[in-house]
């Protein structure tokens, strides 16, 4: 005798309301991850600061076994604390040291810092290096000699300011003394009394403006 056929199973309860939201935001969920990984793909990285450009025929600086002078041949002058030099083929960038010129995009301060250091340095004429250290971007750091002491005339004329933190490196006292007749002068950077903005501070200004900025803006 054939057995009679089973009851049908009772038909699934409707998922309850926690059910269907945990599968739409697993939904929106997965589309998100779609589209970021899409933008990522094609969004343009943002625009580095003009100074952290690095000179296109720049190699690193030789690396430092002593410190004694050096000579070298100006190239270009950077900005109003960085000078670009040749010793035989090889050429890199030397920052001041123990000083800081106002950033290109500080004007009027910036352009002037360095119309004052090319009208110091002409392309091809000869310089002595003072060497202090290799900087974290492959630079030589150095106080730069022809006719005097440039680093120090930069601050000396209202230029530059001395750069404190790194002051151990040169005649702390003999800078500190610049700057304080500069500051009475009221030369360059200190016309506006106090003095301009510290580069460091607009350094560190930007660089947060810069990373608020979304990318490609």
């Amino acid at each position: 005798m054939t057995p009679p056929p089973s009851p049908p199973a009772p038909p699934s309860p409707p998922p309850g309301p926690f059910a269907r939201v945990a599968r739409l935001l697993a939904g929106m969920a997965g589309l998100l991850a779609t589209v970021l990984a899409a933008w990522l793909m094609v969004a343009p990285e943002a625009e580095p600061p003009a100074r952290a450009r690095p000179w296109r025929n720049a190699q690193p600086a030789p690396e430092l076994r002593s410190l004694a002078p050096q000579q070298a041949t100006v190239v270009k002058v950077g900005d109003g604390d960085s000078v670009h030099v040749r010793q035989g083929e090889r050429r890199f960038t030397v920052r001041l040291a123990c000083i800081d010129a106002p950033e290109l995009d500080q004007a009027p301060e910036g352009g002037e810092s360095r119309a004052y250091l090319r009208s110091r340095l002409r392309p091809g004429s000869a310089v002595t290096l003072l060497p202090k250290a290799i900087d974290p971007h492959g630079r030589l750091v150095a106080e730069l000699i022809q006719e005097g002491n440039l680093n120090l005339a930069l601050v000396e004329d209202g230029q530059a300011f001395v750069y404190s933190r790194h002051l151990g490196q040169c005649d702390g006292r003999e800078y500190r003394a610049a700057e304080f007749r500069a500051s009475r002068r009221r030369s360059g950077i200190w016309q506006t009394p106090g003095g301009s903005e510290r580069p460091w501070d607009h350094r560190h200004r930007r660089g947060r403006r810069t990373q608020a900025q979304p990318s490609g803006s």
